[in-house]
């Protein structure tokens, strides 16, 4: 099975206790993005959604790797990673401030334009790097940042095409789940993109490989 639809057999039998952390870290990422088209530099606000999206990626590690998910787990997650997860998110808003100032400038430039593309692949790169990474320094949280960087591209680089096309496929639900409403992607879209990168980068549980 693909991690799509192992993720949407994990959330369907588990929704109900991953939608509370959805709704705090959706929250906050719909509340900072109002925030930050009037003023872009509160973009740096997503810092605040670290520790909460830290708690919603240890459940989905937790959830791939015993097959059970607790209420509890999330405290649990929030707890154990949350300096980690301000680390992640202020790495993810920095990212975020330079990507939109390089494609600010190259578009608006009558000789360089061509370069804000090339920004918008790097962009696309990253972003899949940059979801790899949460699953692999929360599912490691003794180990650097640094090495959890080198795993996640070695993920990327060992299978190029799955993970491209499951970054793809993510921001597809993503953008989907924001185009019919809100509230879809504050309970839903969030926590099945984490459980699916899980399942994409963590070893397989035996009972997997034996399905």
């Amino acid at each position: 099975m693909t991690p799509l639809r192992l993720a949407a057999r994990d959330l369907y039998a588990n929704s109900w206790r991953l939608v509370p952390l959805n709704a705090l870290a959706g929250a906050i990422l719909v509340g900072v993005a109002a925030v930050a088209i009037p003023v872009h530099a509160a973009v740096v606000l997503v810092v605040l959604a670290g520790p909460v999206l830290a708690a919603l990626a240890h459940c989905a590690v937790t959830l791939v790797r015993t097959g059970n998910l607790r209420l509890a787990d999330g405290v649990d997650g929030l707890r154990l990673h949350w300096r980690r997860g301000l680390v992640l998110a202020a790495f993810g808003s920095a990212f975020v401030l330079l990507a939109g100032v390089a494609f600010h400038v190259y578009a608006h430039s009558a000789l360089a334009w061509p370069l804000a593309f090339v920004v918008v692949y790097l962009v696309a790169c990253l972003s899949v790097f940059q979801a790899i990474l949460w699953i692999v320094a929360i599912a490691e949280p003794k180990r650097p940042l640094t090495s959890c960087a080198s795993g996640a591209l070695g993920l990327i680089v060992q299978r190029p095409r799955a993970a491209a096309g499951l970054g793809l496929a993510l921001l597809v639900v993503n953008l989907a789940g924001i185009a019919v409403a809100v509230m879809p992607f504050l309970t839903l879209t969030v926590a099945y993109s984490f459980v699916a990168l899980a399942h994409f980068a963590l070893p397989r549980p035996i009972q997997e490989d034996l399905a």
